[in-house]
């Protein structure tokens, strides 16, 4: 029984791990649909602000406002990767509690956090920093000053 007990608990711990890999590229998918529309939509406010008699300063707070948004939506993506992260390890170090039980003690290496740069949540993570930073820059240094 207790056997049983533990390949299946087993086998629901490898069922978690993958569907926490598995967000993590769900999430990336959903922060690059919606900063692509929210930029989108700032740049079609930039673009067409005069044609459709927006003020210049209510197209610069729609701007600002916009990339705000896409700002949150990078916090939210971020903070569900990192939580993510942090329940993969804890399944990680459970997968390995049972395997030293049940096998024989070292059989799993346990995860370490030193290897961050070989997570793959590591890069998603820097990706969106890297592009809301890009994006912020520009609108800071083009968009905005263009904008009159």
């Amino acid at each position: 029984m207790r056997n049983e007990f533990a390949l299946e608990r087993y086998r629901y711990l490898l069922q978690q791990i993958h569907a926490v890999n598995e967000n993590a590229h769900r999430f990336l998918a959903i922060y690059q649909t919606l900063a692509t529309g929210l930029v989108t939509a700032a740049l079609a406010l930039f673009v067409g602000y005069r044609k459709w008699g927006v003020n210049p300063s209510t197209a610069r707070g729609g701007v600002i406002g916009l990339l705000s948004l896409t700002t949150v939506v990078a916090a939210f993506t971020s903070t569900l990767i990192v939580v993510g992260a942090i329940a993969w390890f804890d399944y990680r170090n459970e997968e390995c509690d049972i395997t030293d039980e049940m096998v024989e003690p070292g059989f799993r290496t346990r995860p370490r956090s030193r290897n961050f740069f070989r997570w793959y949540e590591t890069y998603v993570l820097l990706f969106i920093l890297v592009s809301l930073m890009v994006m912020w820059l520009l609108a800071d240094f083009f968009l905005l000053p263009a904008i009159k």
